[in-house]
């Protein structure tokens, strides 16, 4: 199994950028599908994001789509989230996660592990 533990949430004005990082530990991020997910309080865990065991495909929800990238650093055992041009409904708690699957899935059924979440919230 592997741990993930998600850092670099924070506060930011509409239209600036923040870079989020998932650490993982006793796997590496090699051997899984990586995905992003958020959730706001009172409303349903959303998917955002995932990227390939191998980084060649990724796959994002429609409302991040531009703004949001994915990317994986196989030497730090790190997956990131680039997020620009952020709004205030980009405001939630993010959370890293781990799949078996082969292709980038979307679902949180889908996903086996998951970090502990890091709060990200972006004012006007």
């Amino acid at each position: 199994q592997v741990q993930l533990v998600e850092s670099g949430g924070g506060l930011v004005q509409a239209g600036g950028s923040l870079k989020l990082s998932c650490a993982a530990s006793g796997r590496t991020v090699t051997s899984y599908t990586m995905g992003w997910f958020r959730q706001a309080p009172g409303k349903a865990r959303d998917f955002v994001g995932s990227i390939t065991r191998s980084g060649d495909s990724t796959y994002y929800a429609d409302s991040v789509k531009g703004r949001f990238t994915i990317s994986r650093d196989n030497a730090k055992n790190t997956v990131y989230l680039q997020m620009n041009s952020l709004k205030p409904e980009d405001t939630a708690v993010y959370y890293c996660a781990a799949s078996h699957s082969v292709v980038a899935v979307k679902r949180v059924v889908e996903f086996d592990y998951w970090g502990q979440g890091t709060q990200v919230t972006v004012s006007s």
